[in-house]
């Protein structure tokens, strides 16, 4: 197998292992309360990695014709991905702020805050 071949080879199998990882985070965003983002945030940034490794010794191995198309479309999940990362951070966000001023709520007796009993201002 000359270099090209087994670049090629690489290749498409880190486009096509990144492709499944975003189809399948983008399906369980937000509907899946079991979904390890973690998990597969890691996977997702290994390959892209391996992209970015590839993308830098681009002076030795030529991309085919049919790489291009393919990156064109992992572009448009990984825009699609972001989108979605996005709302479930803020939606992390409202619910931490929800949480945080219930517990404020709670904590005061109507009177004074543990703020102004803490400095004395009345």
């Amino acid at each position: 197998m000359d270099v090209q071949a087994a670049a090629d080879l690489r290749i498409r199998a880190v486009l096509g292992r990144l492709e499944t990882i975003l189809d399948n985070e983008n399906a369980r965003i937000g509907v899946d309360p079991s979904f390890d983002l973690k998990a597969s945030n890691q996977r997702k940034s290994r390959c892209l990695y391996e992209l970015a490794m590839f993308n830098r010794d681009q002076a030795r191995i030529e991309f085919s014709d049919s790489f291009r198309s393919q990156t064109g479309h992992l572009r448009e999940k990984l825009s699609a991905n972001a989108e979605k990362i996005e709302a479930h951070l803020e939606a992390c966000r409202s619910v931490v702020e929800l949480i945080k001023t219930t517990a404020q709520d709670v904590e005061a007796d109507g009177i004074y805050t543990e703020e102004q009993f803490r400095y004395g201002a009345v």
